[in-house]
């Protein structure tokens, strides 16, 4: 199947969890991970209406997106892979959002970054719930004083929007709908004592979205099944 066909099918089938779930339609954003993915694929997934891509790797998608933009396409990349901080400078040169922010360090080498090119960028947290992935806040004051900064405007160039996990990799579903169920829980508790809005929680990938989209997740990131097996 082409990249339209697999992205029609996955698009159905999120709108299938979303009235299984009875969310709202449509109330569930597509990130395409086309990380590993060449130009041409990417560019048949714009064709095909998708507008949103998510990238791991600073390297490969600063080279990838910054060839889509010479020639003319508009797109919204998110970074989700864990990001270090000597690559951040590139990172926000050509992403909208940065999804994998682990530490607040990394806050500070964003704003630090974003201010030299006047540029304001999105953000989400990434709250860690799952044994096999190493990224992601592990302390919940650490996350509680990153939800602080951002709230009291110590990071002028930076928005935070939200929060962001991978659930465990396991096939006991109440694991992972707690996992989900965790960071819906945060966001709920922190924009409430810190009169945010929050309304990204980035949860849910190829093999779990739909659990995700049950337990509130706003955006899922989906590679494999639109992109096909890495190249």
């Amino acid at each position: 199947m082409s990249v339209a066909e697999n992205l029609a099918q996955v698009n159905a089938s999120i709108r299938d969890a979303e009235s299984a779930s009875g969310r709202q339609p449509e109330s569930v954003s597509l990130v395409a991970v086309s990380k590993f993915h060449p130009v041409e694929a990417v560019i048949e997934a714009l064709d095909a209406g998708q507008t949103l891509f998510g990238e791991n790797r600073v390297q490969e998608a600063f080279a990838k997106f910054s060839e889509l933009t010479s020639r003319g396409y508009e797109y919204n990349l998110h970074i989700i892979g864990t990001l270090q901080r000597n690559k951040v400078r590139d990172a926000v040169k050509i992403a909208s959002c940065i999804e994998s922010v682990d530490r607040i360090v990394l806050l500070d080498e964003i704003e630090k970054q974003c201010s030299k090119i006047d540029k304001s960028i999105d953000v989400l947290l990434e709250v860690h719930t799952g044994e096999e992935s190493k990224a992601g806040f592990t302390d919940k004051a650490e996350l509680e004083q990153a939800v602080a900064l951002c709230a009291g405007k110590h990071y002028p160039h930076i928005t935070l929007r939200g929060f962001m996990t991978m659930a465990p990799n396991t096939d006991d579903e109440e694991k992972i709908r707690t996992s989900f169920r965790t960071v819906r829980n945060l966001r709920e508790s922190f924009a409430e004592k810190y009169s945010l809005s929050l309304p990204v929680l980035s949860m849910g990938m190829s093999g779990d979205y739909p659990l995700a989209i049950a337990e509130g997740a706003t955006i899922v990131r989906i590679g494999t099944a639109i992109f096909g097996a890495r190249q």
